[in-house]
């Protein structure tokens, strides 16, 4: 499984010198199989134009999934150039909520942009995806609910019968009492999904220190993404969903003090490619 890092920030991009060497562009992970071209995407924030790049200009065919609706997950849609192409076979799957197309219309139609969703170029396919088991464009795929503040979030788990990773982009966990590094118990959707795991790639917009004056916002601290993938067995975590105002410098410092001794942790960088299993 090779998974290319194509946008890392979280609720807004990010640009600027601060920001060049982690990236500033919003939620967006491609993923092939087989020395092919990527054929999964994960969430289209604005990081979803890097994946027309990926593909010399070639039109997108695969499956596009959103974990949520939230702008910074979907706002790169009208602007992917590979899926809005005459050749491009492009289904995209979200958390079910009733008509998908209804749903993606509130945010991308007019008055707030020039085109609906069937307003894309190419032969796209919306519909809603239920918890679960799921064979996706020869992946195999399990999809859970997981908390997010504002809308129906799911986590998903990916494997291609070799490696396997899980993409937990946006996730608060919910908590009533005492827990790892003082965030609250890990949810069992999250520990279900990330266990054993080659990668897991987990939302740490916030530290620690911040998350009490910022928990409301519905994010992770990067000592829980850490801590999960401790209890749950991962042999990597990726931070990701960056906050928007963490310059590189300061994403630099804050790997630095997460270093596991049996768990690579890293921040996501956009232009990243790692092929699964890993060393």
């Amino acid at each position: 499984m090779r998974v290319q890092v194509c946008g890392v920030r979280g609720s807004t991009p990010a640009p600027g010198a601060d920001f060049a060497r982690y990236g500033g562009h919003t939620s967006c992970l491609a993923l092939a199989r087989d020395g092919q071209a990527p054929s999964l995407v994960l969430d289209a924030g604005t990081g979803i134009r890097r994946v027309s790049a990926l593909l010399d200009g070639a039109a997108f065919r695969g499956t596009i999934l959103l974990g949520h609706l939230h702008w910074d997950h979907t706002q790169g849609l009208p602007f992917f150039a590979a899926g809005d192409h005459p050749d491009a076979e492009v289904s995209l799957l979200l958390p079910d909520q009733g008509d998908a197309v209804a749903v993606l219309e509130r945010a991308m139609s007019p008055p707030h942009f020039p085109i609906g969703p069937l307003g894309l170029r190419g032969r796209w396919r919306f519909g809603g995806l239920q918890p679960g088991a799921h064979r996706i464009e020869g992946f195999d795929v399990r999809a859970l609910d997981i908390p997010h503040k504002g809308g129906r979030t799911f986590g998903y788990r990916v494997s291609d019968g070799t490696a396997s990773m899980a993409y937990l982009s946006d996730h608060n966990p919910v908590s009533k009492g005492p827990g790892p590094e003082g965030l609250g118990p890990y949810h069992e959707a999250a520990l279900a999904l990330a266990r054993g795991v080659d990668l897991l790639v987990h939302d740490a917009q916030h530290t620690a220190a911040e998350l009490p004056a910022r928990a409301a916002f519905g994010h992770s601290a990067a000592e829980y993404a850490v801590g999960l993938a401790e209890a749950a067995g991962a042999g990597a975590v990726w931070l990701y969903h960056h906050d928007p105002g963490r310059t590189d410098d300061e994403l630099d410092a804050l790997v630095a003090s997460l270093q596991h001794p049996t768990i690579g942790v890293s921040a996501a960088a956009e232009g990243t490619t790692l092929d699964l299993p890993g060393p």
